[in-house]
């Protein structure tokens, strides 16, 4: 559901982060009593400053003013002790639920299938994760204890009115529903405004995130003309939607101004007849125009606060949403309980995998459109088998390795790893198991030792100098200036392509895969890289379960089997030299691209 078709105001989506906040319960208890307790020290200076004007500054005495100073002095140190556990409290409540709601946003992250990051821009999670969990903190520590403050101070105030003189009391009490009634009616169309102005400010971060990431692409095509005219357009309509809110505040906080502004004049018109006819106290009018001041500048900042509030409700959903989001690939409880999960892994249960695979008349289509990408797909691949994949992009290739890697369930059918359910195991044992090369590599920070120990955290030094050896990185390694220690950079922009391929490729062999994924691992890399990664990898794939998609023909000769997909069916499987005898779809693909070869070398 959209942000913009939900209710209004709702405290569903605020219960769901409930149990993140609940970690720090005591600080909110001290928030909480600390607050009850300075709304009624608050309560009682305008009573003391009634009293110091009618009993010492009206009769021209200070007899027994050392025992009211003593009073004072004693509130005063009272409310500063009060007023420093509050802040405390206020701050840890902030920082630490800020942080632990960062947290489990990003561990839900981890958690998603990939057809949510399919969907979902990097831009819009990041907002977030970032913007929205920061807000949603800030508002909780301070605003949320400002608005407890005046629930406290409000009631006490009218309290002391109507005992003070209930005729003056009168004027103040008809705020309450007049306040009441225009925060109901602009709290709706304030919720809505913010929506729209959070959805415009994930476009903005999406737009920096593809600007930054794409620089280089943008620079060569000479786009950046058209990317800017684009980000224009969408920072112009953020700028909209914020004015559009702004003026719905604008209108909201002077109204509850101007109650305010009534309420205080009649006060003192009122008062003031009163004290001439001598049926009020000077004090007593003093302390009176010291509530209706209070009451004035109190109303205007909680027309700001439950603004505040109500439009951070946009806010929480998008939050409270990704933090309870479920992943389309789930393990069963009963794997759960036997293997572990990837936070918590019961290693000790975990069974060798041989590598075969088969699938089962195995069907899928995208939940989002709809979709068939694969139909009754059967074939059965034998342990340290090599099967490459052929066909037109969109054919399924991928789709398929990314079942045999559970990145997907199949809509219909089954795939086994050695004979049983890849459901019946877990995500993480599959995983673990699976070595997988992207056609385009991606790094993280750190060094090129350190990117390559991720495929096996546990690697010694000379286990990831042997796999660097292996796809011979150690030749670009020893070029550089701190060797295996050099910093590959932010996604590894300090590497050309074939250098970042080679490591992804040295981080998967050192994974010691019972099945390797080369997803057009070539495509993008020179031919001298190219026959390099072919050599080292030949001896690796002679006992593991490769599955190679490739579009360069002749790298995929020596295969087992070849799979010819079309339109998400097998039309054409068996070997190199079947297929070019068979004559059918493989033997025109082949001759085709090898006549294009020939004609680029001439």
């Amino acid at each position: 559901m959209s942000e913009q078709k939900k209710a209004s105001f709702s405290l569903a989506s605020w219960k769901q982060l409930l149990p993140v906040l609940a970690r720090y319960k005591w600080p909110l208890v001290v928030v909480i009593v600390s607050n009850i307790l300075l709304a009624g020290i608050d309560l009682l200076f305008p009573l003391l400053q009634s009293r110091a004007v009618d009993d010492f500054i009206m009769k021209g005495t200070v007899a027994g003013f050392g025992g009211f100073l003593l009073q004072y002095t004693g509130l005063l140190i009272v409310e500063i002790v009060l007023l420093v556990a509050y802040f405390r409290s206020c701050m840890k409540v902030e920082m630490c639920f800020g942080r632990d709601l960062k947290e489990a946003c990003f561990v839900n992250l981890q958690k998603l299938s990939l057809d949510y990051y399919n969907v979902t821009s990097a831009g819009h999670s990041l907002s977030r994760v970032m913007s929205d969990t920061a807000k949603i903190a800030e508002a909780t520590a301070w605003t949320f204890p400002n608005i407890l403050w005046a629930l406290a101070y409000i009631p006490g105030v009218y309290a002391v009115l109507l005992m003070l003189d209930a005729r003056l009391a009168l004027t103040m009490i008809v705020l309450a529903p007049l306040v009441a009634g225009f925060t109901v009616y602009f709290q709706k169309r304030l919720i809505a405004l913010n929506r729209e102005v959070r959805a415009q400010h994930s476009r903005i971060t999406s737009g920096y995130n593809e600007g930054i990431m794409g620089a280089k692409t943008s620079k060569t095509l000479a786009l950046e003309g058209k990317l800017t005219h684009e980000f224009e357009e969408i920072t112009s309509k953020a700028a909209a939607a914020g004015i559009a809110h702004g003026r719905m505040r604008a209108i909201y906080v002077p109204l509850i101004v101007l109650c305010g502004t009534l309420a205080a004049s009649a006060t003192l018109g009122l008062g003031g007849s009163l004290v001439m006819g001598g049926r009020l106290s000077i004090g007593v009018l003093s302390a009176f125009m010291t509530y209706a001041l209070s009451l004035f500048q109190l109303f205007r900042q909680m027309a700001m606060f439950i603004s505040g509030m109500v439009s951070l409700q946009a806010n929480v959903e998008r939050v409270a949403d990704l933090i309870h989001k479920q992943p389309t690939v789930v393990d069963k409880p009963e794997v759960l309980e036997r293997y572990g999960d990837c936070f918590a892994p019961k290693k000790e249960n975990w069974e060798n995998m041989r590598g075969e695979v088969e699938f089962d008349d195995v069907s899928f289509r995208y939940i989002e459109d709809g979709e068939e990408v694969l139909s009754h797909v059967s074939v059965r691949v034998p342990a340290g088998g090599t099967v490459a994949l052929v066909g037109e992009t969109g054919a399924g290739k991928s789709t398929m390795v990314n079942l045999v890697c559970r990145f997907f369930e199949p809509t219909q059918g089954r795939v086994l790893i050695d004979g049983r359910d890849v459901q019946a195991r877990s995500q993480l044992w599959l995983h673990s198991h699976i070595g997988y090369v992207l056609q385009e590599p991606h790094l993280f920070s750190g060094t090129i030792r350190e990117n390559i120990r991720y495929g096996r955290p546990e690697a010694t030094d000379a286990e990831v100098e042997a796999a660097a050896r292996a796809v011979h990185l150690d030749r670009i390694a020893a070029k550089l200036p701190c060797g295996y220690d050099t910093d590959v950079g932010e996604c590894g922009d300090k590497l050309s392509t074939g250098e970042k391929q080679l490591i992804s490729f040295a981080r998967a062999i050192i994974a010691r895969p019972a099945i390797f994924v080369l997803d057009e691992a070539t495509s993008s890399v020179d031919t001298e890289t190219e026959q390099l990664i072919q050599q080292a990898t030949k001896t690796l794939m002679e006992n593991t379960t490769s599955f190679i998609i490739a579009h360069r023909l002749s790298t995929i000769r020596q295969a087992d089997m070849i799979l010819v997909i079309e339109h998400g069916e097998i039309v054409e499987r068996g070997t190199h030299e079947e297929l070019l005898r068979l004559g059918g779809v493989y033997h025109e693909l082949y001759t085709t691209q090898l006549s294009k070869q020939e004609k680029n070398i001439s």
